[in-house]
């Protein structure tokens, strides 16, 4: 098992910064990837950032040149810092963890909501 915990969410204007993180506890080994991800009300959740095979960073279209993805190991943690935050980017956003190629974990979910 993983457990993965976030942090940091709240409300902030448009323009501002956030930092949103993940405490990973559990079984840390065969971790294949992890990464943040977004859900909107009326919408599907959405992937925004990972980590995936040997360091790979991806983004969403969205998230890039305003969002960055970072993992500590000795700290076990994993934090999104965005900014330049828009009114869209408003969502619950997902920590998430993919073990042995199977078994996906995720968060409790952390409230961003940007402000016009």
């Amino acid at each position: 098992q993983v457990q993965l915990v976030e942090s940091g969410g709240g409300l902030v204007q448009a323009g501002g910064s956030l930092r949103l993180s993940c405490v990973v506890s559990g079984r840390l080994d065969s971790i294949d990837a992890m990464g943040w991800y977004r859900q909107a009300p009326g919408k599907q959740r959405e992937m925004v950032a990972r980590i995936a095979g040997r360091g790979r960073l991806e983004y969403a279209d969205s998230a890039k040149g305003r969002f960055t993805i970072a993992r500590d190991n000795g700290k076990n943690t994993m934090d999104l810092h965005m900014k330049n935050l828009k009114p869209e980017d408003t969502a619950v956003y997902y920590c998430h963890a993919f073990r042995a190629y199977k078994y996906a974990y995720w968060g409790q979910g952390a409230q961003v909501t940007v402000s016009s």
